[in-house]
C-alpha cells in the first residue's frame, strides 16, 4: 500500500523526525472535532493516547484532530469519511506506530494525505512477548533487563502477534516521555516557529509523567513481590507490569488484538493458572465487554474489576471518566491494581492532583 510520508528517526536535534506517530493530552474529544487553535499546523492524532500527548505538548500552537474515540478499539478502527477529510488536509499525522494501527496504510491511500507522519514508537524496542509466556519478572529489573533482542523471532505459528512485537508500548510511563519526546521533536521540525512551545510544553508533561512512574513504583514495591499477580482482559499490558517488577498470570484474550476470543481450553488453562498462582482478580478493561473476564472470575472464585473499576488499556475513557487523560488512566489503573493487592495508594504528587 501507498505511503505519503518521508522517516526521518528523531535525534536530540532540529534535523531528527521519524515519520509515523501517536497522540495526547487533555481529555478525549469527539470525532472529526478539533482543539482550538489561531493557527499553527493542522495535526492529526490517532489513538487516544498519542492524540492526549499531541495535545499537550501543541497546547495552543497546533489544532489537534483525534480520530479514534473512547472505548473504540485501535485494532478494527474504520475511519469515517469525516477522519478522512481531516486526514487529507492535515499538515502532520501523529501515529503510535508499533503496528498498531493496521488500517492506516489504506486510510493515507483514501485520504490523499501527504504531509509529515510522526511515529511515535521510534526508537522503542518492542516486547514480543504473548499471554501465556513467562511474565514473572524480578522486582527492580529495568527496561534493558526485559527487553527482548531487536529482530528476535516469534515461535512460528503464533497469530496473535502484532508483526514486529507488542504495540502498547504507552502502558509504561517511561515509554510514555519517549513517546511524548519523539512527537515534541517531530512537531518542532514541522513548525521550528512554534518549537520553542513545544518544548516547554513537553518538559512540563513530561515531569508529571516522571512523578507518575515514580509515584506508581514507590507503591508497588510496598507490596511483596509474590502477591504482585495480574490477569486482564487482553494482552495489553506487558510493558506496565514489566516496568513494576509485576507477574503477568494470563490474560482473558491470549492476543495483541482484543478482538479475538479465548477458546474453551484456553479459558480452563487461565483459570487453572489463576487457582494455582493465588491471583485474586480478574481485571476487564473499559473497551472490552466484560462477559468473558466475568465467566473466568467465576469459575476461578474470585473477584472481577469490571464498570467503573476497569483498567484503561487500548483507549482512554471519555471526559469525565477515571481515564479521560493519560494520567488519569494510569493513576486509576495503578489505584484498581493496588487495592486488589489489598494495598492502599499514597497520595499522589501535587502535579498530578490538578
Amino acid at each position: 500500500m501507498k505511503k505519503n510520508a518521508l522517516i526521518v528517526p528523531v535525534l536530540l536535534s532540529a534535523s531528527a523526525l521519524a515519520l509515523a506517530g501517536c497522540a495526547s493530552g487533555a481529555s478525549s474529544t469527539d470525532a472529526g472535532s478539533t482543539s482550538a487553535a489561531a493557527g499553527g499546523l493542522k495535526v492529526v492524532a490517532t489513538t487516544t493516547q498519542v492524540a492526549d500527548f499531541t495535545r499537550e505538548i501543541a497546547g495552543d500552537a497546533a489544532s489537534v484532530t483525534q480520530l479514534i474515540q473512547p472505548n473504540q478499539s485501535a485494532h478494527s478502527y474504520d475511519p469515517s469519511a469525516a477522519d478522512l477529510s481531516a486526514l487529507a488536509s492535515a499538515d502532520v499525522l501523529v501515529i503510535n506506530g508499533a503496528g498498531l494501527e493496521e488500517w492506516l496504510d489504506d486510510a493515507i491511500s483514501a485520504s490523499g494525505f501527504d504531509g509529515v507522519t510522526i511515529d511515535a514508537s521510534t526508537g522503542i524496542q518492542l516486547s514480543e512477548e504473548t499471554a501465556g509466556d513467562d511474565h514473572a519478572h524480578e522486582e527492580g529489573s529495568t527496561e534493558d533487563d526485559h527487553a527482548h533482542e531487536e529482530g528476535e523471532a516469534h515461535e512460528e505459528g503464533d497469530d496473535h502477534a502484532h508483526e514486529g512485537g507488542n504495540p502498547h508500548i504507552w502502558t509504561d510511563p517511561s515509554r510514555a516521555e519517549q513517546m511524548v519526546a519523539t512527537i515534541e521533536a517531530g512537531l518542532a521540525v514541522a513548525d521550528p516557529a512554534a518549537a520553542s512551545d513545544f518544548t516547554t510544553n513537553a518538559d512540563a508533561y513530561e515531569k508529571k509523567l516522571a512523578e507518575l512512574d515514580g509515584w506508581i513504583r514507590e507503591n508497588v514495591d510496598q507490596v511483596p513481590a509474590d502477591k504482585r499477580l495480574l490477569v486482564s482482559n487482553h494482552d495489553a499490558f506487558t510493558y506496565f507490569v514489566d516496568a513494576y517488577g509485576i507477574t503477568y498470570v494470563g490474560s482473558v484474550i491470549p492476543s495483541f488484538d482484543d478482538n479475538a476470543e479465548p477458546s474453551a481450553a484456553q479459558i480452563d488453562e487461565l483459570v487453572a493458572a489463576i487457582k494455582a498462582t493465588g491471583v485474586k482478580a480478574v481485571f476487564s478493561e473499559a473497551s472490552i465487554s466484560p462477559k468473558a473476564a466475568d465467566t473466568i472470575a467465576s469459575e476461578a472464585g474470585v473477584k472481577v474489576y469490571s464498570g467503573d473499576e476497569a483498567l484503561y488499556g487500548d483507549s482512554l475513557g471519555p471526559a469525565g471518566s477515571d481515564g479521560a487523560t493519560y494520567l488519569d488512566s494510569q493513576i486509576h489503573n495503578a489505584t484498581v491494581i493496588l487495592e486488589s493487592w489489598g494495598a492502599t495508594p499514597s497520595a499522589l504528587p501535587a502535579d498530578l492532583e490538578d
